[in-house]
């Protein structure tokens, strides 16, 4: 008899390495946003993939950065507790960007922290589909000469290619215990905050330079109707008024386009129509504010 497995998998990497497009690929929909932008994921999100003889609960976390503000080290403080909690570790690298991972592996905190660690270290070499084969295998071979990972394991996360076997090679290492979560968990975020995250991905699609890093998306109301659409308020937090107007635009179109392509997403997540409300606020310098990034649910420094 198959004894059962369970663990944690945190997913590390570099901004846009595509850690998010991985998750989402191993669990077989969609939980993280994603969007061609670097640092769309700040906070760590957690996936559970539950089957008969295992549950493999992902990690997904900000990318690997140096923080050069508040935010920022509130998002690298979940890449580190990720790290933490984690059973096994996977490291990801965009090969178009970083074929070697000499960026990602001369980060201070993956030298110290990461490539330190006693846990078991899977490498996953990302968007091989943008390779030749024979420059595929000429990586796997430096880095398996490395001998700093279990496996090497060559994917394309947003076509699909040999995620499988990640998923494969994440079981055979995975400690055995019981099930930490229902089987129909798939996550321990609630719909507000995919909702948000729905908002704000749209933001990061439309909007461009530094006004999409500026903002936040807070849920004002919602509202489940049985005879009715859903009612959505979110308010979108930025830092400075010329952003507030930006995110508005001239005569209110930017925001009314906005508004009808989240609403479409969100209801395709939440398979029923809504009613969704956009307001913007400035909250000056909020990146950097303890308080108000406490209130927008970053974790406050102990």
């Amino acid at each position: 008899m198959l004894k059962h497995k369970t663990g944690y998998v945190a997913i590390l990497g570099l901004p846009n390495s595509g850690k998010s497009t991985l998750l989402n690929a191993l669990l077989g929909q969609k939980l993280s946003i994603i969007t061609s932008k670097p640092q769309t994921t700040r906070k760590r999100i957690l996936g559970i993939l539950s089957e008969e003889n295992y549950q493999i609960i992902f990690l997904d976390t900000p990318g690997i950065l140096f923080p050069s503000y508040l935010l920022q080290e509130k998002m690298m403080d979940d890449v580190k507790t990720s790290l933490g909690d984690s059973d096994l570790i996977i490291l990801i690298i965009d090969v178009k960007e970083d074929p070697l991972a000499e960026t990602l592996l001369s980060q201070e905190f993956v030298k110290q922290s990461v490539l330190n660690s006693k846990k078991t270290k899977l490498l996953v070499i990302n968007k091989v589909d943008l390779i030749t084969q024979e420059k595929v295998t000429e990586l796997i071979k430096n880095f398996e000469a490395k001998k700093i990972f279990e496996e090497v394991i060559p994917i394309s996360a947003s076509h699909n290619f040999s995620v499988r076997r990640v998923k494969e090679e994440i079981i055979r290492f995975l400690p055995e215990g019981p099930k930490l979560f229902p089987d129909d968990q798939l996550t321990d975020a609630n719909e507000r905050y995919f909702v948000s995250e729905l908002i704000r991905e749209k933001i990061l699609e439309i909007y461009r330079d530094e006004v999409p890093y500026s903002c936040e998306v807070l849920i004002a109301e919602f509202k489940e109707r049985e005879n009715s659409k859903h009612y959505i308020s979110a308010e979108i937090v930025v830092e400075r008024d010329s952003q507030k107007a930006i995110i508005i635009g001239k005569g209110g179109a930017a925001i009314k386009k906005l508004g009808e392509v989240a609403r479409k997403s969100i209801e395709e997540f939440l398979q029923r129509e809504v009613f969704l409300e956009l307001r913007v606020k400035v909250r000056k310098k909020w990146r950097s504010d303890e308080n108000l990034l406490k209130s927008f649910g970053y974790s406050k420094k102990e």
